[in-house]
């Protein structure tokens, strides 16, 4: 059972969906639900003998197109709606040993296609204001499933992290009339300590504010506002810059390092964003090669995050972090 449920002290909404207690948790590999089925073999969520990128609903989502009413009836002060909204399931690759990172360029430029198309397509869905794409990677981050993927949530709303971000650029681009990611990255780019990588299309950074030792975020140098936005030299650079991310991660202590991989883009719902710009958001939970970035009382109570690294000396880290053929291939 999912309904929405109102926060009246932070203004948000909150998705209840009891049934995902339900739902698969790190099943044995002859019943692996995101493998391709074999002729003869156990029938799994993706009904081909094989496939190259697939993308599908998800099995137990906590928002549906068509959802049921709520458990209960909304209050003055407790608003409440049916989850309405979209979630999907993206599988990188047929190959259940296999990660993003060691995938070739080719295959995460693929991605991005996908991952373009998939952002116009829910969109375009009336009850859809958010497309929220993103990876969930390791056990560290809560995965219950170890095969490479990612996930889409079509949101009815424009949720709070994003809409922080908007009104900032929006405050910002009133008072000065530029655009605030535009001047990060300008301000970045003269410093240049806080550089991971960059291309023509792409600068990686460890940004000034961030709120995890190795935190990364990928800006476009143009000043775009969706994924769907690039050419097709942005979403190949793009492709390699997630690829060089992702494998200097890898490298960094020599062994596949969870994350969470996030992207934000503008809204769905017809309003022009030309003062915002898409960029990607890795959160990876370590601080040392064996100790975790715990989101404790300052940080779950509070809102308030304490680094213990600073970003001058994490993005130097990964900068110099060569990347080496065992972090590419896995």
């Amino acid at each position: 059972m999912s309904e929405l449920r109102w926060n009246p002290t932070l203004d948000e909404w909150v998705i209840t969906a009891t049934h995902r207690q339900d739902r698969t948790f790190f099943p044995p590999p002859d019943y692996n639900p995101l493998a391709p089925t074999k002729p003869g073999g156990f029938p799994t969520e993706i009904p081909a003998p094989d496939y190259e990128i697939v993308v599908f609903e998800n099995k137990f989502p906590s928002l549906r197109e068509h959802p049921p009413e709520p458990s209960l009836e909304a209050s003055e002060i407790y608003p409440v709606r049916p989850a309405q909204g979209i979630c999907e399931v993206v599988c990188y690759t047929p190959q259940a040993d296999a990660e993003l990172a060691t995938q070739p360029v080719e295959k995460i430029e693929q991605l991005v296609y996908v991952w373009a198309d998939r952002f116009e397509a829910l969109g375009s869905r009336d009850f859809v204001k958010y497309v929220y794409i993103f990876e969930n990677k390791g056990r560290e981050i809560g995965v219950t499933l170890a095969h490479p993927h990612g996930q889409i949530y079509a949101f009815p709303f424009l949720p709070h992290i994003p809409d922080r971000e908007i009104t900032a650029a929006r405050n910002h681009f009133e008072k000065t009339g530029r655009d605030l990611y535009g001047d990060i990255l300008a301000q970045e780019l003269e410093d240049g300590t806080r550089i991971v990588s960059e291309n023509a299309h792409f600068v990686a950074i460890v940004p000034f504010y961030a709120r995890y030792p190795y935190e990364v975020h990928i800006l476009p140098r143009a000043q775009k506002s969706a994924i769907s936005d690039f050419n097709e030299a942005e979403k190949r650079g793009l492709a390699e810059m997630m690829k060089t991310v992702m494998s200097k991660y890898n490298a960094l202590w020599h062994r596949s390092l969870p994350y969470i991989m996030l992207m934000h883009q503008r809204p769905t719902d017809g309003e022009n964003y030309d003062f915002y710009r898409f960029h990607i958001e890795f959160y990876p939970p370590y601080r040392t090669p064996d100790k975790l970035k715990y989101l404790a009382g300052s940080e779950a109570g509070a809102g308030a995050y304490i680094n213990d690294t600073h970003a001058e000396v994490t993005a130097k880290t990964l900068r110099d972090t060569e990347e080496t053929k065992e972090s590419v291939e896995g």
